[in-house]
Parts: C-alpha cells; sequence; structure tokens
C-alpha cells in the first residue's frame, strides 16, 4: 500500500507539538498536502507569513467587506453570489420584514449561519426560534420562511448537488466539537399552527438548476 513520506522532524526554535507554545517573536506556517488530514509541516518564521507588501498575479489574496453588498435580491434564493465554485455557492442576505412568501432549493442542502438577528423560522417540518449566532440546516427541497424580530443578517453556505453530514469524529467520541444534545428541531407547535391557512394565496420561490420559479398555491404550503 503506497504511504506518504511522513516521519517527525524537529529543527531549529520550534514548538513540540503544532499550533501551540510558539517560540517566542515566532509565527506560525502550516504546509500541508490534502488540507487538514495530509502530513503537513509547521514552520516557525520571525515575521508573518501574510506580511506581503505586494503581490501580482491571480492568486492574490483578497478580502470581502459584505457591509458594502447593496444588492440583497427579492429572496434569500436570488441574493448575490459572493463566492462559488462546482460544490458550493455563498450568498448574504439581509431583512427585517417577515417574508409572505416560501422559498426552497431544489440544487442542494442550504446552511444559513445567523450573524445577527433574531427570530422565527417556519418550514415544512414545524417553527425554529434562531438567534444571533445559530446554524439552521435546510435540507433540499423544504419550503421555508423567515419571520424575524429584529434585522437579521445571514450567511448563507449551499452545498450545491450535495448534502450536509456530521464529521467522523473518530477516538475524540460522539461529543467532540459540538454535543449532539445542544441540537434542536423545528416542531409543530401553536405558533406554527397559528399561521397556517386555508385562505390565503402563498407563493413559492422554488430554485433549480440556478433558475428560479414561482409557484402560487391557494393555501399556505408551510403545512403538514
Amino acid at each position: 500500500m503506497r504511504k506518504w513520506f511522513s516521519f517527525p522532524i524537529r529543527e531549529g526554535d520550534a514548538s513540540r507539538q503544532a499550533h501551540c507554545d510558539f517560540p517566542e517573536g515566532t509565527y506560525e506556517r502550516e504546509c500541508g498536502k490534502e488540507g487538514f488530514f495530509g502530513p503537513a509541516s509547521h514552520m516557525y518564521h520571525r515575521h508573518p507569513p501574510t506580511g506581503w507588501s505586494e503581490w501580482e498575479g491571480p492568486l492574490r489574496p483578497h478580502a470581502f467587506d459584505t457591509n458594502r453588498v447593496e444588492t440583497q435580491g427579492t429572496s434569500p434564493m436570488d441574493a448575490p453570489v459572493l463566492l462559488s465554485n462546482a460544490n458550493v455557492q455563498v450568498r448574504l442576505w439581509r431583512t427585517d420584514t417577515a417574508m409572505s412568501y416560501l422559498v426552497r432549493n431544489s440544487d442542494g442542502d442550504d446552511c444559513l449561519f445567523v450573524h445577527q438577528g433574531e427570530g422565527s423560522l417556519y418550514c415544512d417540518y414545524g417553527h425554529l426560534r434562531y438567534s444571533k449566532g445559530d446554524y439552521l440546516i435546510i435540507p433540499r427541497a423544504t419550503s421555508w420562511r423567515l419571520v424575524p424580530d429584529e434585522a437579521t443578517t445571514l450567511l448563507m453556505i449551499e452545498a450545491t448537488h450535495g448534502s450536509y453530514m456530521s464529521a467522523e469524529r473518530g477516538i475524540v467520541g460522539e461529543h467532540a466539537v459540538f454535543d449532539p444534545a445542544v441540537l434542536e428541531h423545528a416542531r409543530i407547535d401553536d405558533s406554527f399552527k397559528a399561521q397556517q391557512s386555508d385562505s390565503e394565496s402563498w407563493q413559492v420561490m422554488i430554485k433549480s438548476r440556478q433558475q428560479l420559479n414561482r409557484v402560487t398555491y391557494p393555501y399556505n404550503h408551510s403545512m403538514p
């Protein structure tokens, strides 16, 4: 079986453990073969590896000031794409009013990180409260809407043609990174039942193959 050339070497003034106890006045740089999962070298420098004064060429790092994003889109599904590749799309969306429609992403799961704000999420599975710092995982093809109590800013990360899954915990155990006991789920509670209606017309904005479709129902579609 093929294996990486990998054996411990320590030269010069270096830490005995990666990311810990840096030699005084040094900056760490990690050089890896396969991201966080392959062999890596940890270098210690007297000056920051990111302290460059000039850079020419397409690999120049970029900083994105999302406070300057002006185009919001009429719904989360048509918010501007900030970054993307074949596996992921990253959007930013702000709202301070209740969504009077539902949205549904047929291209992949969505992870919504709440930068600021709090309120309620209503979806096919029920009602869930959210607040600053929460991650909301929306499975593909789920209809949902937000009713914010205050202005809400979302970082939306789409797993294009994919799904979000829990990482392998290995020998660190099932409670590492986060304890499953803290997870919350949407519930069919009184708040969810109160927003149901058979007499109102509701629209669902469906994103599929990077195109938007508007479907109208003669009732609230977020009803089990």
